[in-house]
């Protein structure tokens, strides 16, 4: 049967480790007004800090300013958010980051904000960072200050035991 398959080979279990925190400093939002799936705003990344979790600490140094946050609020309620911007590692490497997030806070409980981070980091030292999947969450600073905590985790694949089947 074409399906046995699926019980002979164990299923690998994705596991995340931290990477690494930012604080992205923001200006405020712009309104791109309403587009055919809704209404478009942006909101302009200004710069900020970022380092490397335990095991990483070399991945750290400094957002840098000219990137942007655009962000589409659905029908249903959700935004998406599209951030595209660049963090320079202490060693001089530009990482190129986008973050599509989607925030959902139409039901009880936390609010939703899960992101798919895409890097695109030059050859040599970074670029492992071109070939793995990273996930993140997004957390507002405000009102202490206009930014955005943004923390990314490294998705890894670890094999199971197989059931003996």
């Amino acid at each position: 049967m074409p399906m046995d398959i699926l019980d002979r080979l164990p299923a690998p279990v994705p596991q995340t480790r931290l990477l690494w925190e930012a604080l992205v400093d923001l200006q405020d939002r712009t309104d791109l007004g309403i587009g055919p799936l809704g209404p478009r705003g942006i909101i302009p990344i200004t710069g900020g800090r970022f380092r490397g979790a335990p095991g990483f600490e070399a991945l750290s140094g400094t957002v840098l300013p000219g990137g942007a946050d655009r962000q589409q609020v659905r029908p249903d309620g959700a935004r998406e958010l599209d951030a595209l911007y660049e963090m320079q590692v202490a060693d001089g490497a530009i990482l190129t980051i986008r973050n599509r997030v989607i925030i959902d806070e139409s039901v009880a409980g936390p609010r939703y904000a899960i992101g798919r981070v895409q890097v695109i980091a030059p050859e040599g030292r970074w670029g492992w960072l071109n070939r793995r999947v990273f996930v993140g969450t997004m957390a507002s600073a405000r009102p202490e200050r206009a930014a955005v905590v943004i923390r990314v985790w490294l998705v890894e694949e670890h094999p199971v035991a197989s059931s003996g089947a």
